[in-house]
């Protein structure tokens, strides 16, 4: 079977002829089982459906981000801003950058890591 990094760029189609080629190039003197036919593929299905869980949860994390950074919308935040001191503004809209949440205070964009403290 291809390593985990191979396979997850490979369809259900392509793993298919993959095995119909190993099926047509095996030892016919010492031809592979069924049953490891069969284990391949459900190790396939296996590993297709763990990315399909991941893909779900990088989705469920993303919307959990943009509604917790949505309830800062209108706050006060101190934070560490881009000279590397401590800031303090007004979150006035939140968005998504590169996957990374950027929260804009006044003039500057900043992630939630450089946050410190948030008051009503």
């Amino acid at each position: 079977m291809a390593s985990a990094g191979f396979s997850s760029k490979i369809g259900q189609d392509q793993f298919l002829q993959l095995l119909v080629a190993q099926m047509k190039s095996q030892d016919p003197l010492e031809p592979t089982s069924n049953q490891e036919f069969l284990g391949q593929l459900a190790q396939f299905s296996t590993l297709s459906g763990i990315e399909t869980m991941n893909a779900n949860f990088s989705q469920l994390m993303s919307l959990q981000d943009i509604t917790q950074g949505s309830s800062l919308i209108g706050k006060q935040v101190a934070y560490t801003n881009a000279s590397n001191q401590t800031a303090n503004g007004t979150v006035n809209s939140i968005s998504v950058s590169n996957g990374q949440l950027q929260i804009q205070v006044g003039a500057e964009s900043i992630t939630v890591d450089k946050i410190l403290g948030v008051a009503a």
